[in-house]
């Protein structure tokens, strides 16, 4: 499993990011776009104390070009080279065809994320003062990876009480990972993990049951002002959310969805790789987006792991993610692992069969 931060650098910048954070609803004519000769684009912003220019994220970037409907490389390209024209897009499509208005979230002085104003506020130092003392009370708890990145929380947490040999001197422990977004990169999520003791590979188990949308009603700003988001605005409905969550942690931990999981693991040490080994990852490769250098390092597991079937396979997946740098992708690798528990036997045929 990819290595985080530790526990109490992660309680360090939940909470400066809570005290430096600021939440905007801004009708969309009190705002418009300004890039600067460096090639960053900022929302200069109508407030009450003046107009304020935020600096727009690579992620805010991304989610303006989306509302424009234009593809996020020619929205770089536009900023590199014509930022005057790309800033006249931008503001002829606030005064015209944009919505009334929009939650601007910001920190530290940038603005991170341009979303709608349907976005629901589920907070990392809320979600986390909230849920770690559960997670603390899990049998055994023993927190194996935590980490913040530009756009999720991360919690994951392994019960070292909870565990089955899949084969001789082969441990395989049950876990639970929970994480969220700020910024409109993913709903909050409680799913089931399996850690393997023997090479400490991750595996998460994607459960939409146990997904909470980031929507909820409009919130809306007179066509006059820019409403500054308070933090006790939803904090009775946050309270239920959190309530739930609860709930979804003992049952992703339990020792019935641990025997379920871990007997679609113990499944896939029949299904044998027939084919070239090559032509599996590149099959592979091509379902699940996987780049060149990922490939190769999946591959150079798959041979390393000595077990030329679907265990070995999920295992060389996992294994690799230890090995990503960026902890977001990394982390899609410990999913892709429990992707390929849920293929059904037709699948796997095509995939090991591969030549």
């Amino acid at each position: 499993m990819k290595n985080g931060r530790n526990l109490i650098d992660l309680a360090t910048e939940l909470e400066r990011q809570a005290a430096a954070k600021k939440d905007l609803i801004v009708p969309a004519k009190m705002m418009h776009s300004e890039t600067l000769a460096s090639h960053h684009c900022g929302l200069v912003v109508d407030e009450n104390v003046g107009a304020t220019r935020y600096p727009l994220s690579e992620l805010a970037c991304s989610q303006l070009a989306k509302k424009l409907n234009i593809p996020f490389t020619y929205f770089k390209l536009m900023r590199d080279l014509y930022p005057e024209l790309l800033d006249q897009n931008i503001n002829g499509w606030l005064r015209i065809n944009a919505p009334d208005s929009y939650m601007v979230r910001t920190l530290d002085g940038r603005a991170r994320a341009f979303l709608s104003n349907r976005y629901r506020r589920l907070d990392n130092f809320d979600l986390a003062k909230s849920v770690m003392p559960i997670l603390q009370q899990l049998p055994g708890a023993r927190f194996e990876s935590v980490e913040l990145t530009e756009s999720k929380l991360y919690l994951k947490v392994v019960s070292s009480k909870i565990e089955c040999e899949v084969a001789p001197g082969d441990i395989l422990q049950a876990g639970v990972i929970v994480s969220n977004s700020e910024v409109g990169c993913g709903t909050l999520r409680v799913e089931p993990l399996l850690y393997r003791l023997v090479c400490s590979n991750g595996l998460i188990v994607c459960d939409r049951s146990m997904r909470k949308n980031h929507a909820g009603r409009a919130l809306v700003s007179d066509d006059e002002s820019v409403v500054v988001y308070q933090d006790d605005t939803l904090e009775a409905e946050d309270k239920a959310i959190f309530l739930k969550v609860r709930d979804l942690v003992q049952t992703a931990v339990s020792e019935t969805t641990f025997q379920l999981i871990s007997e679609k693991m113990r499944k896939t040490m029949g299904i044998k790789i027939t084919g070239n080994p090559v032509k599996v990852v590149e099959v592979l490769a091509n379902r699940y987006a996987l780049n060149e250098a990922e490939c190769a390092g999946v591959l150079r597991h798959l041979v390393s792991e000595h077990h030329l079937n679907g265990y070995g396979l999920v295992n060389a997946v996992t294994g690799y993610s230890q090995e990503v740098d960026d902890y977001d992708r990394a982390t899609e690798f410990e999913e892709l692992g429990g992707k390929l528990l849920e293929l059904s036997p037709s699948e796997w045929k095509h995939l090991a069969e591969a030549a």
